[in-house]
């Protein structure tokens, strides 16, 4: 397991990582870096839990925006209804309908 230290917000971290991801590592913390910069210079700064998590759900959000962009369903939610799964519906509701039309 190695070891790569990356910065946030002026300060150094450890993180541990699988062997041959350090690369990998050091990208995302910059992008997450850039995100909490934004936030302190957003909101000044509050402490480095609160900026670290809305940094976090900075790309949470851009994250579950990517995910609707490209059709997928975004964990913790029910995937829309397929056009059959509409018409068996509709047609179910058309058939109860028919039959409350009848008994009057």
């Amino acid at each position: 397991m190695a070891t790569v230290t990356v910065e946030i917000n002026g300060r150094p971290y450890a993180v541990g990582c699988a062997d041959g991801q350090e690369e990998r590592v050091r990208i995302l913390a910059k992008q997450f870096d850039a995100n909490v910069r934004q936030v302190a210079a957003d909101v000044g700064h509050v402490g480095d839990l609160r900026l670290f998590l809305m940094g976090a759900l900075v790309l949470a959000d851009e994250l579950h925006e990517a995910r609707l962009a490209a059709g997928v369903t975004p964990p913790g939610q029910a995937a829309p209804p397929s056009d059959a799964g509409v018409a068996e519906a509709l047609n179910a509701v058309a058939a109860r309908i028919e039959k409350i039309a009848q008994g009057l």
